[in-house]
């Protein structure tokens, strides 16, 4: 920074000690600082003035606020809690001609919010010169003019001020003229040339003097203007102006061109001596850019834009004069009148943002500041907030507020607010300004994952591979980032004596279940597991499902025969009579088939059949019966070859062999045995152990068939018994059981059975079904008393010749 000489640097920061200082009124902070100070320059320690530790400065975000950005010329150092100056300051571009030139500040801490108010007044210094209007000063004095006559001058103009301003001048030394500054209460400063002897045109028609105008600062400045004397005749009446002080106020949008004010001066002489023409007197070239004058009406025009904000009052120096030079001067006051023609400005002095969803109802989240420029009225604000937000504005301090919310938030529902802030002054019509301010609202983790189903249901194949996909899980968090990442897990239990980890385990990412192991339908059908999902919160949050996972059947066991024992494994015979009429019952193959469904539904075939026309088998109930009556070409052995199917895809079918023999009494079928015995040479053995163990059993049964006739003297139809024939559970395979009623074995069923005396093997004989409301026609059934229900006999019609014997066996088959 240049100091035109005014100072040297080391005696400037004595002054500047001197100067600097500190003073509190009402409240306010009042410092001094000279103009033209370097930046960095210590205004004042604030810290201390205001009692507060230069440490917490920064913690609570010390600022200065202005109503004007642009006239920041002061700072704060918060690390060592000083007010500095920021920018040059040129007092005279500040202020002007003002004796006093302020810059006021306001002082803003936060947490808690406080504000101090600071005054800096900044003290002029002899940093400029004095200068006259021109260079050169144009009188004509006529040489009629009396000694002691006067002659205005336009003074200089120093735009310091105080003792910094213009105090003296000095005139140039010569035999006619001398200098004279008056200083008249409310006529201001001027200077006249006094005439000290006559002038003669004749001796000297023109001279040139020069005035020199002197500050009164440390050092001195100084300037020059040359007066130019002319000598022409008399003329020995100056102008007089109607008034010496205009007063006039004029709108601040006003229009360019607007006539402001005319000023009037009248001249006592004649001719051209009495034209009068005008021009500015004392003004600073800041004033003059905005008025005009016409030197011949004395109309003065607004020649640029006003803003009362900037200045408000301007003062002009006008001056008339005739032809001959003869002048008089005048002031003129112009006040600016203020417009409402700023709308308020919204300053966002701090903001808290985003702001957590939890947050309690009264948080604040920032505050404003708002300004008008306007004066009185028009500088009264009213703010609102717009919308339906869960915020609302408290009044701090002036100008300042607070934004608060209102109730809670949910981050959920609404993630982001855009608040409208509005602020109307008290103009007339008013001006608002709005401001949007951005305020995100940040996640906590107060949201449980929720799966979209209440419950899960898994088809799991039987047989399937390890790693099978079998069921997706999936609930939804609808909080942010790590608060709504869901993992999955199984809860640790039992199912059917094992841990459930040995049957699924799960993607604890994905949700996907997967099978560990492959399962069996027929050792168990369904079990349940329960999946917790539980995000990655702090602290974490869960919630549980229940999955049904259930093993669906496939086609992998095939039909086992219970009656007849499979080909192999028994040699059981049955009897069938000659007379056995068609649609008789002959018997009935007995089959189970482990598996469910339509895997479980049996048909029955004959694969083989000595005579294919005798027999017929039903497709689903196994029963064999007389496709026709039995004709004496008929051969006795009927070896039928019966196959069992399932209804799965692919089908499996199991085999027997069912032996029949066609014959009314024992001896006969005792013969026929020991033929197909003979037949068979390699089971020779086999069948003479079966033949006495038969022939020891029909020998204890025709005892017991005794007893029981004489307990008994009921008779029977001579083909037909009552009897069901018992299963025993042995011939059950050790893994079949119900399924949900798609059991293979669903009907009750009453049979006879024989033991006949010569046969090697105990058959079982199946005649017809029994039911108790229809009996065949061709024989009647008497049933006894539940007292003797266990005995039956045979009807008078039956053979002597046949020796046989009946144990009735009841079964049920559901």
């Amino acid at each position: 920074m240049e100091y035109k000489g005014l100072f040297a640097p080391s005696s400037m920061l004595v002054l500047a000690s001197i100067f600097s200082h500190l003073v509190t009124t009402n409240g306010d902070i009042t410092y001094s600082v000279p103009e033209e100070m370097k930046t960095g320059y210590v205004i004042g320690n604030l810290a201390k003035d205001l009692g507060i530790p230069v440490k917490t400065l920064s913690a609570r975000k010390a600022r200065l606020d202005l109503d004007d950005a642009s006239m920041r010329y002061c700072d704060i150092n918060v690390d060592a809690g000083e007010l500095i100056v920021a920018q040059r300051i040129d007092r005279e571009d500040l202020c002007g001609p003002s004796p006093i030139c302020l810059l006021k500040y306001e002082i803003v801490l936060e947490n808690p919010l406080e504000l101090h108010h600071v005054i800096v007044e900044i003290l002029d210094i002899n940093d400029n010169s004095p200068m006259f209007a021109s260079n050169v000063i144009e009188l004509e004095i006529h040489e009629s003019a009396d000694k002691g006559t006067r002659f205005a001058i336009n003074e200089a103009h120093d735009v310091d001020i105080g003792r910094n301003s213009v105090q003296s001048y000095r005139l140039q030394d010569n035999n006619h003229f001398s200098f004279v500054l008056h200083k008249n209460q409310g006529e201001g400063t001027y200077g006249e040339l006094l005439l000290e002897q006559e002038l003669d045109r004749e001796q000297q028609q023109e001279m040139k003097l020069l005035l020199t105008a002197t500050d009164g600062g440390t050092p001195r400045r100084s300037g020059t203007v040359v007066i130019h004397v002319t000598v022409l005749d008399a003329n020995d009446n100056a102008p007089v102006f109607s008034q010496n002080v205009y007063k006039t106020s004029l709108p601040e949008n006003s229009p360019v061109g607007t006539l402001v004010l005319r000023v009037n001066a009248t001249d006592a002489d004649e001719g051209t001596y009495g034209q009068v023409t005008y021009e500015f007197g004392r003004i600073s070239r800041d004033v003059s850019k905005f008025f005009t004058l016409d030197s011949k009406t004395g109309n003065i025009f607004l020649d640029d834009s006003l803003d009362f904000e900037r200045k408000s009052v301007y003062e002009l120096g006008i001056k008339a004069k005739d032809a001959l030079g003869l002048a008089s001067f005048a002031r003129v006051v112009i006040e600016i009148v203020d417009i409402n023609d700023n709308a308020p400005i919204i300053h966002l002095k701090s903001l808290n943002s985003p702001i957590p969803e939890n947050a309690l109802p009264g948080t604040e989240v920032a505050i404003i500041n708002v300004q008008d420029k306007d004066s009185e009225g028009n500088q009264q604000i009213r703010c609102a907030i717009h919308g339906n937000v869960p915020f609302k504005l408290n009044s701090s301090v002036k100008n300042y507020y607070s934004l608060v919310t209102t109730s809670e938030l949910d981050r959920e529902l609404v993630s982001e607010y855009n608040i409208t802030i509005s602020a109307t002054d008290g103009g007339s019509p008013p001006l608002s300004s709005f401001k949007t301010i951005h305020m995100s609202v940040s996640d906590v983790n107060d949201n449980p994952p929720v799966f979209k189903e209440q419950f899960y249901r898994a088809y799991v194949p039987e047989n399937n591979k390890p790693g099978l996909s079998i069921c997706t899980v999936n609930a939804i968090d609808p909080d942010w980032r790590q608060n709504g990442t869901v993992f999955y897990s199984l809860v640790p239990r039992e199912v059917h004596g094992v841990q459930v980890s040995s049957f699924l385990s799960i993607n604890g990412e994905t949700g996907v279940i997967h099978a560990v192991r492959s399962f069996d339908y027929e050792k168990f059908r369904s079990f349940k597991v329960h999946v917790i999902a539980r995000d990655n919160g702090s602290p974490p949050l869960s919630s549980n499902v229940t999955v049904s996972v259930f093993i669906t059947d496939e086609n992998d066991n095939a039909p086992q025969i219970l009656y007849p024992a499979p080909d192999g494994n028994s040699y059981m015979t049955e009897m069938v009579p000659k007379s056995a009429l068609s649609g008789s019952l002959v018997s009935k193959v007995i089959a189970v088939d482990a598996d469910s469904g339509q895997n479980a539904w049996l048909s029955y075939h004959i694969v083989k059949s000595p005579d294919p026309g005798l027999f017929t088998i039903d497709l689903h109930s196994g029963e064999i019966r007389m496709q026709r009556d039995i004709a004496e070409v008929d051969n006795t052995r009927q070896n039928l070859i019966i196959s069992v199917k399932d209804n799965g895809q692919p089908s499996l079918s199991t085999t027997c062999t069912l032996y029949l023999v066609i014959s009314d009494n024992l001896s006969e079928i005792s013969e026929l045995m020991e033929t197909a015995h003979n037949e068979d040479t390699s089971k020779l053995t086999f069948y003479l152990i079966i033949s006495l163990v038969s022939v020891s059993t029909i020998f204890f049964t025709f005892i017991i068939l005794v007893l029981a006739v004489k307990f008994c003297q009921r008779k029977k139809p001579r083909l037909l018994f009552d009897g069901a024939v018992t299963i025993p559970s042995a011939y059950l395979p050790p893994n079949y059981a119900e399924v949900e009623g798609a059991g293979t074995l669903r009907s009750s069923y009453n049979y006879d059975t024989y033991l006949t005396t010569g046969s090697r093997t105990s058959d079982f004989k199946f005649v017809t079904s029994y039911n108790e409301n229809s009996l065949p026609t061709i024989s009647t059934l008497r049933k006894g008393n539940e007292d003797d229900i266990d005995g039956f006999l045979l009807d008078t019609r039956v053979s002597e010749e046949v020796c046989c014997s009946y144990i009735h066996i009841k079964g049920k088959y559901g």
